[in-house]
Order: structure tokens, then sequence, then C-alpha cells
């Protein structure tokens, strides 16, 4: 079964955050060096937001702002959703469908482990439905020369 303590032990467990007090230029210049498409928002080593280019898009160029001068606790989602490692990627999946976001920070004892995005959940079960299909494949394979 394939976790996100699965997906954090394949791709790493790097985390990207800023702080609330930084611009939302410094945000996206980080971003666009680390090539992600979000940032946890910490405070004294605990999470208490996130920043994504979504943000960006609808909260600053839509109204008008500017990101030099815009403060990324202006524009960040404060009520982040959390997982905990054991959580499978089919959770994961349902958890950011159901409300419409692209990363999930993965805590344990409140404390930031690192973060899940659609695009890892999405190569993982891809990986798993083609081990499947492999698998099957093989059995079938097998069956038929008899």
């Amino acid at each position: 079964m394939l976790t996100a303590q699965t997906i954090l032990e394949i791709k790493g467990k790097d985390l990207w955050t800023i702080s609330p007090e930084d611009s939302v230029f410094d945000a996206l210049r980080l971003m666009a060096r680390v090539d992600v498409g979000a940032l946890l928002v910490t405070e004294d080593e605990k999470l208490v937001g996130i920043i994504s280019e979504r943000d960006y898009a609808r909260k600053v160029i839509l109204l008008g702002k500017t990101s030099k001068e815009t403060l990324v606790k202006e524009i960040m989602t404060k009520k982040v959703i959390s997982i905990h490692p054991m959580q499978t990627c089919e959770e994961c999946m349902d958890i950011m469908t159901k409300n419409r976001i692209r990363h999930l920070p993965v805590v344990v004892n409140g404390n930031l482990v690192g973060v899940v995005s659609i695009g890892d959940v999405v190569k993982n079960i891809i990986f798993k439905q083609r081990e499947k299909i492999k698998d099957l494949s093989g059995r079938f394979v097998h069956t038929n020369s008899a």
C-alpha cells in the first residue's frame, strides 16, 4: 500500500518554507528557484499557512496589488489541511479532490515532516497501476502458455 510516508521516502523530505512577514515577491522567487507551486508558511517552526501560485494569481494580480509590497500573510491560505504519514495515496487524492487543493503538508505530532503534491500522488498511483498490469499480464501469459 502506497502511503504519504512512501511518497516522502521516494521524493525526499525537502521542505520549502517562507515567513508570513516575507513579501509575495520573495515567495515567488523561491518557488521559481526550487521549481514548486506552493510554499509552506511557518512561524517559529509551526505551520501557519500555505501560499501557492493560485493565491498569487487570484489575490495579487487580479486585485491590482504588487508582489513586492504585499506580504505573504495577506494572501496565504490560513486554513491548511494536513495529513499524517500513513494515509494512503487514494486517501490523499480524495482529500485533494474534495477540497480542491494541490498540496498536503504531512504532520506528525504537530511537527511538519514533508509535503505531498497532487503530482506526487498521481505519479505513485500510475506506478501502482503499471505494476498491477504487469502482474496481471504475467499471469495471463503464464496461464495461456500451458
